[in-house]
């Protein structure tokens, strides 16, 4: 039966529009018909729409007043994205380094932290920035390091260990609410715990919803004072829109009376109280994005970042934005030229899939399915202004900088890496944080398109909630364990846990609960002591065994079946390529053998997984009945990593492993950085170390890695942008 579809009643919006009626927009696929206007009350408002005119920097007063707290406090930071903290941290460091002192500059991703090196690059100079990250070791002993916040918590161990002092004298943590943060918090937590009261720490972030509790606790731990400064101002400000079914533009929000409160634009609600409420996206179905993109052009409204809810969609969103083709041929030939400059070290990349879209479209997708350069090809081509439009999930929200002049919400929900939640003030303040690019707009735009995952009154509550508090995310595990009894007995470890952010939360909650906090923390470590000495990783006395001394350099996912896989001589030492697949295996987390032929695989593969599996199942099985956990080693990222390793080409390991290519090049980088570890301890197991170096160098390659010297970075570079 063929399927029919009503055409949308033609709105009686349209007709009132401030600019003269035009010919509707038609999407001949889905036999839409969009009449582009804007309500008369956003006149006003796109009035505003310009480039601000070059002028002079003038530092705001809240940037001098943190310049100023730093020379004698600890100091947190909260400010709207695009306030201009980076430019506190780089006057702050300024000041460090003209005095002959050192700077660590910690972020929580390995792409901030590759755009901060170019940013301080060009700031101090090349020859006095370096980098350290899983997949970089650049310049190690310059004065000013930019790195990821796990690098800098495991020099802090390491010093601890040797009785030595963390060799800078100065630390800023960027993107701070990520103390908060369910998986990584507890690294953020364990590094401030960590670091010697000698050391200023200034603290940099978006939202913070209880930013005095937290600089409360670090006065409380740091015995020094740590003030908030606080700006809740946008540089840049933002202005929520809506996106009538029919095509024509509405503001969200109105302002009510006297209080200042505010509530649905009228015309918004009345729409969400029909009976029928018309969509610009049915369900299963996405909107016509390419004349989407028409109707934010006419009103100047590009460049524009689309939130969506999938890869696919993402990747889907490209294909109906055929409308978009660049009709200038020299603006499409200095698009192709800048990409060409851009992926100059990644020959894969120049020919990626999506490369005639970017080219001849000026649209992009951006998610972890895609390559790491593909991704800062684009973040790169957006920041310089030469993309209309870029289509990503949520992940773009989480330090990723390439502002636009409008964000669109097509989803009230997000996915956390496991389930759909709804979206909370904190991360749609993140998300909104790109609207609007300081010195290229005096406006920034969010507009909400309606459609079957869009809660529109949830959403315009959110505009006007303050962001969330922050709560420590403090938990114990092996590799703490092992590295804290590296430099502390059991009963200094128990005082340093009185000192964790959950502790003090607790405090005058409830009867006991700060007690109660740590008791709980204590009774885990014990728990986790108990087990390394029934695995002779700890001796009778609370003291690390040799095997525990070297264990405790395996800063990984699973470090004691990896470590028993050592001790038990399970991994090939003279096989580079088994040893990276075997690797493969214990960083995977979301692969399973479903539908896996294993008669296929190669046999030798097969022996060396099964040889791992049967000799760690022991092992494997205490951990469990001990009430830890310890997951299985699937077939699938073991077989994907041996093709790579072996030298298959790209396209051949995506399409016989059935991944996206972001988990692919994610699987090579967190492999390499597992046998980063086993190559550390060649003192010990010196073969298998040898082993380990070789396979590095197999599998960081084009795409992944560029095959000789010259990172991908922006042809340009903002001193003072946050």
């Amino acid at each position: 039966m063929k399927e029919t579809r009503r055409r949308p009643a033609r709105s009686k919006f349209s007709d009132k529009h401030f600019s003269r009626r035009r010919a509707p927009y038609h999407h001949r696929e889905r036999g839409i018909e969009l009449h582009p206007g804007a309500d008369p009350k956003l006149k006003k408002i796109f009035a505003e729409i310009g480039t601000p005119a070059p002028a002079e920097f003038v530092p705001d007063p809240f940037q001098l007043k943190a310049l100023k707290t730093i020379e004698k406090a600890d100091c947190l930071v909260t400010a709207p994205t695009g306030a201009g903290k980076t430019w506190i941290a780089l006057k702050a460091i300024q000041r460090v380094f003209e005095t002959g002192g050192r700077a660590w500059y910690a972020s929580p991703l390995k792409a901030l932290s590759n755009a901060k090196l170019v940013e301080f690059a060009g700031f101090f100079g090349a020859e006095y920035v370096g980098i350290l990250t899983g997949d970089r070791k650049e310049n190690p002993d310059a004065p000013i390091i930019v790195g990821t916040t796990e690098i800098l918590r495991n020099q802090l161990y390491d010093a601890m260990h040797h009785g030595e002092e963390l060799a800078t004298d100065f630390v800023v943590l960027d993107e701070a609410h990520y103390l908060g943060d369910s998986d990584r918090g507890v690294v953020w937590e364990e590094t401030i715990i960590y670091l010697p009261r000698r050391i200023p720490l200034l603290l940099l972030s978006a939202t913070v919803g209880n930013a005095h509790e937290i600089a409360a606790w670090l006065t409380a731990i740091r015995a020094k004072a740590c003030r908030v400064v606080q700006e809740t101002h946008r540089p840049v400000p933002l202005y929520p829109l809506f996106l009538h079914p029919s095509g024509t533009l509405l503001p969200l929000l109105a302002t009510s009376d006297g209080g200042g409160k505010t509530k649905l634009y009228k015309k918004v609600n009345e729409l969400l109280e029909s009976r029928h409420t018309p969509t610009l996206g049915p369900p299963g179905r996405l909107p016509p994005f390419g004349t989407l993109l028409q109707i934010l052009r006419k009103y100047h409204l590009l460049p524009a970042i689309f939130f969506l809810k999938s890869r696919a969609d993402c990747d889907s969103a490209l294909q109906l934005c055929r409308e978009n083709r660049i009709q200038n041929p020299q603006q499409a030939e200095a698009l192709s030229r800048r990409i060409d400059e851009l992926t100059t070290v990644f020959p894969h990349v120049q020919r990626h899939r999506q490369r005639w879209l970017a080219e001849h479209l000026a649209v992009g997708s951006h998610h972890s399915g895609q390559l790491p350069a593909w991704k800062q090809v684009l973040e790169a081509l957006m920041s310089e202004g030469l993309l209309d439009a870029i289509f990503a999930t949520s992940t773009v929200a989480a330090g990723v900088d390439f502002p636009a002049r409008t964000v669109a919400f097509l989803n009230s929900d997000r996915f956390n890496g496991r389930e759909f939640m709804p979206l909370d003030a904190t991360e749609l303040a993140q998300m909104t944080g790109r609207a609007g690019r300081r010195g290229k707009d005096h406006i920034g735009f969010a507009m909400v398109v309606p459609g079957k995952y869009m809660d529109v009154r949830q959403v315009g509550n959110l505009f006007q909630a303050p962001p969330g508090p922050v709560y420590s995310q403090i938990r114990i595990n092996f590799s703490m364990t092992l590295n804290l009894l590296l430099s502390h007995s059991p009963e200094e470890i128990k005082e340093l846990l009185h000192l964790c952010l959950a502790a003090f939360q607790k405090h005058g909650a409830a009867m006991g609960g700060e007690e109660a906090a740590h008791a709980h923390l204590w009774e885990e470590f014990l728990r986790h002591l108990a087990f390394l000495k029934n695995t002779g990783f700890v001796d009778a006395s609370d003291r690390l065994t040799d095997d525990g001394q070297w264990a405790s350099q395996l800063r990984i996912d699973q470090p004691l079946l990896v470590a028993e896989g050592l001790r038990l001589g399970l991994f090939p030492p003279d096989d580079p390529v088994l040893l990276a697949a075997i690797m493969a295996g214990f960083v995977n987390e979301k692969q399973t053998d479903e539908h896996l032929d294993k008669k296929s695989l190669p046999k030798p593969l097969v022996r060396a997984v099964n040889r791992v599996i049967r000799g760690l199942r022991g092992f494997a099985k205490f951990m469990q009945v001990s009430g830890f956990d310890a997951r299985p080693l699937f077939y699938r990222p073991t077989i994907n990593m041996w093709a790579w390793a072996s030298g298959w080409p790209w396209e051949k390991v995506i399409q016989a492993g059935q991944m996206a290519e972001g988990d692919l090049a994610m699987l090579v980088l967190r492999t390499a950085d597992h046998l980063r570890h086993i190559r550390s301890l060649d003192e010990v197991f010196a073969p298998t170390a040898n082993s380990a170096h070789a396979a590095i160098a197999l599998i960081l390659r084009d795409p992944v890695m560029p095959d000789r010297p010259g990172p991908l970075i922006p042809e340009t570079s903002e001193k003072t942008a946050d």
